[in-house]
């Protein structure tokens, strides 16, 4: 199991140069979770790449039923005084911190590209190459 932001699934559902990276994360670990508040990130994203005409709106409703799909929300509430502080501590937005939150409550691996949170969590935070390239158990 593996924590995953918004990045990491956006490249698994669109096409991207890193599409081929976050199906080989899913490939390794498709076990993957992540805050509540991914949804609704997800959707700002896709409302964009309708917006755009990247995408059609039939299309961006499948992909949002897809996400639903392969990714699992904790039953549990986020501790919003702890992200608060996460968020003072790093500089990194409150957001961001909900996936560090996570990932340290559940003392699992967040896998990211977002480098603002790879350097200011490093101890949590990993890049997908460097967790494709870890040994598993």
């Amino acid at each position: 199991m593996i924590v995953v932001d918004t990045n990491l699934l956006v490249y698994l559902l669109l096409p991207t140069p890193y599409t081929a990276q976050a199906e080989a994360v899913m490939d390794k670990d498709a076990d993957w979770i992540a805050p509540g508040l991914i949804h609704s990130e997800l959707r700002n994203v896709f409302l964009g790449a309708v917006r755009r005409g990247d995408i059609g709106l039939n299309d961006a409703l499948f992909l949002l039923d897809r996400s639903i799909e392969l990714i699992t929300v904790p039953d549990k509430d986020i501790d919003g005084s702890a992200v608060f502080s996460l968020a003072m501590q790093s500089g990194c937005s409150a957001y961001d911190c909900e996936f560090v939150w996570l990932a340290s409550d559940l003392g699992l691996p967040l896998v990211t590209v977002d480098k603002k949170v790879l350097r200011a969590f490093s101890n949590l935070a990993v890049l997908p190459e460097i967790f494709l390239s870890r040994v598993s158990l």
